[in-house]
């Protein structure tokens, strides 16, 4: 039995260009996984961690990759996530895994849009974190204006656990405010770390930031306020104790500063994270009891929804028990699947067969290797607390994988929605295989990532977050599967809604030699508020047995069915929430067909005459970082598209802007901002929600959808 104390499974994620990737690979270099620095902008080798070409190139990174590191006698297993919105899902499935994560913020951009949306995710699966103000040697590098962000944006009390000495150029260390020494980092690469005592001018500051951080402590633990009140000294070891308890609950975000380009501040980092984050026993994981919901949904008379909430049994990470582990990212490979696999409880030997518990089979796990980026070594098992990758196993993210007699599953990944759909075809005919496979494959590997096809036109439409998430794969299928494809027109996902509620009475008969068709369905539909979770609800008021139990289901599929083409421009319908409250039926012509047949014509009619549908677009938050000066020019654009301003600021002569504006108005906008700003220019977006469109906008989309329409009908 290994000790899991001494393990700790951590990710590290952040905006776009806060130094994710570099400070990942100093944790290589000094933990001694590596023998040389890595760097994205060196280009000769690139980044361990990027290993794609497209990564290198491009320099950002488009897939997590997981590697295992020593440090101070701790296994730590550490997952380097994208930044950029378009692979949020990258960071969602790995945060979901783990038990720590380290929130990396620019010491120059502070808290961004991107570093929101990984502090919500992080929130959402409990995730306890550390941040880290990296670039502190960047010119108008301001990490007390950042801590101040991370306490308004991000809703987080943060404690500083060090202040830097000097910043820019002048950035040679930090001073630690528990043990109140100086640390520097010397040597060619920073690996050799030095304690000195705090410099003069600096111990006053050191004075005042300690007094601070303990008093923000003492408001978790009476010991440390009475201490504090009686003005004796603490002692160091309880002081730790006291943030890795108040960090495990998420009262705290320890923040610590350095920069990783300039080797600074890494190892002290690496040292927190040991000393604060929890390990695999700290964090409490329940999963659901498939047998227990099954057998309460056959009981259950009514068909209500059952709460699975109410079937959950916590998992303990002990290798003696049965297996309980997520597949939360599979890779499609030359020689088959990739799985990466986070063991909850249990272990994996090599050999023996596990139940998939979304389909039910039982599935042999051929061979376990362990990651370190692309290279991957054989183990013949692995135990709780792990994280290792499975060969040629046949499944899909996000299953639950169970052995002996337990039958659970584990909490599905958050999926956000696709914004952007574009219509692809191979370029030559013969190259449609080749399409088919590597579309087939990103859709398997990427939950965000849709593959449709047109009925009408018989196109194929890909969807995804956004026009550099697309980019990606169109390139990766070129260089991947070596085939050329040509694109279409990026193409907003719009929706329709409606904006009145009706009622309905309709019957369907028909009747034609032999049996004959019958339904009759009386009800109401209503409009669902527009910041609903659901897009459709079905309430089923039928008493008396006026409509016979069998046919209900019907009813709410033959509705179900109106909703795919809306009628303003054949585009999903949502916020529809429909009353079954009275009907009649046939003895002899009633059938489930006919009260499908008849809710589809009944609804579709409602929409088409009565409902006054309207369109809903999608709108980003859209995330400017800018030279001051062109701050006029910048938001007097964003206004002829549209756009509302929520937010700016200018700091050390850049400007921070934040906006919602309409997808729509979005396609080229990277050109744009870079000649309105000299290239000087950089955005991120994200999306937000849907609104309704404008009248003038609406009328315009309708007519040019039609005419769309038209010309595939003519073809």
């Amino acid at each position: 039995m290994k000790n899991l104390d001494k393990v700790r499974n951590i990710g590290i994620s952040a905006h776009i260009d806060s130094g994710k990737t570099t400070l990942t690979e100093r944790i290589l270099y000094y933990s001694g996984r590596t023998y040389k620095i890595g760097d994205v902008k060196d280009g000769a080798d690139g980044a361990v961690m990027d290993h794609m070409e497209l990564e290198r190139e491009r320099g950002i990174t488009i897939t997590s990759a997981a590697t295992q590191v020593n440090w101070d006698n701790h296994v730590v297993n550490v997952i380097d996530t994208p930044g950029h919105v378009d692979f949020t899902v990258e960071v969602e499935r790995s945060l979901r895994v783990l038990d720590g994560a380290i929130l990396v913020l620019c010491s120059v951009g502070g808290v961004q849009s991107q570093s929101l949306t990984v502090d919500r995710q992080m929130k959402r699966y409990k995730v306890p974190r550390i941040a880290f103000i990296n670039k502190c040697d960047r010119t108008g590098a301001d990490p007390a204006s950042v801590i101040q962000q991370v306490e308004e944006k991000l809703g987080v009390t943060p404690v500083p656990l060090q202040i830097p000495i000097g910043l820019e150029t002048e950035h040679e260390g930090v001073v630690d405010l528990v043990t109140m020494r100086a640390v520097y980092f010397e040597g060619d690469k920073g690996e050799d770390v030095v304690y000195k005592d705090i410099p003069a001018e600096l111990q006053e500051q050191a004075d005042e930031a300690r007094a601070h951080m303990l008093e923000q402590l003492s408001l978790f633990d009476d010991d440390l306020m009475e201490a504090l009140l009686e003005e004796q000294d603490f002692p160091v070891e309880k002081i730790h104790a006291i943030i890795r308890e108040t960090t495990l609950r998420q009262d705290i975000t320890p923040v610590m500063m350095g920069s990783a380009f300039k080797n600074k501040g890494v190892q002290e980092l690496l040292d927190a994270v040991v000393r604060y984050l929890p390990n695999p026993t700290e964090r409490e994981i329940s999963a659901i009891d498939i047998d227990q919901l099954n057998k309460a949904e056959k009981e259950s008379e009514t068909h209500h929804h059952i709460d699975p909430e109410q079937f959950k049994v916590p998992l303990t990470p002990d290798d003696s028990k049965p297996l309980v582990c997520m597949a939360f990212k599979t890779v499609m490979e030359q020689f088959g699947q990739l799985t990466y696999t986070r063991i909850y409880q249990g272990t994996i030997k090599k050999g023996e067969s596990y139940r998939n518990a979304r389909t039910s089979k039982m599935v042999r796990f051929g061979r376990i290797v362990r990651m370190h980026s692309n290279d991957r070594e054989d183990v013949e098992e692995a135990g709780a607390g792990d994280i290792v990758a499975l060969v040629g196993v046949d499944c899909a993210s996000g299953d639950t994988f169970c052995g002996g007699d337990a039958n659970y599953a584990l909490e599905n990944i958050y999926v956000p929605e696709a914004v952007i759909r574009l219509s692809i075809e191979p370029a030559e005919r013969d190259s449609a295989d080749k399409l088919a496979k590597a579309l087939e494959r990103f859709r398997r590997e990427d939950p965000t990532f849709h593959v449709m096809t047109d009925e009408e036109t018989g196109q194929t439409i890909i969807a995804g977050m956004g026009q550099l998430h697309l980019d990606v794969y169109i390139e990766r299928i070129k260089r991947e599967y070596k085939c050329d494809t040509i694109v279409g027109e990026p193409r907003v996902a719009y929706k329709e809604t409606p904006s009145k509620k009706v009622e309905f009475n309709y019957k369907h008969k028909k009747q034609t030699g032999g049996s004959g068709q019958y339904a009759h369905i009386v009800g109401k539909m209503d409009v669902l508020p527009e910041d609903s979770d659901e897009p459709y609800l079905f309430h089923n008021n039928i008493t008396g047995g006026r409509i016979p139990k069998e046919y209900i289901g019907s009813i709410d599929a033959g509705f179900q069915r109106a909703l795919v083409k809306g009628p303003l421009c054949e585009c999903e319908v949502v916020g529809v929430e429909t009353f079954l409250e009275d009907g009649s039926f046939h003895d002899v012509d009633s059938s489930e067909m006919a009260f499908k047949t008849c809710a589809f014509d009944c609804l579709r009619k409602l929409l088409k005459d009565e409902a006054q549908m309207v369109l809903l677009e999608p709108i980003m938050t859209l995330d400017i970082e800018a030279p001051d000066e062109y701050q006029g020019s910048i938001t007097g654009h964003l206004s002829s598209k549209r756009g509302i301003v929520t937010q700016s600021e200018t700091r050390s002569m850049s400007c921070f802007i934040i906006a919602e504006v309409p997808l729509a108005a979005m396609f080229d906008y990277a050109n744009e901002l870079r000649s309105m700003t000299q290239g000087k220019g950089g955005f991120s977006m994200e999306f937000c929600r849907y609104a309704r469109c404008p009248k003038n906008i609406q009328e315009e989309v309708v007519e040019r959808r039609r005419k769309d329409l038209e010309e595939r009908r003519k073809k």
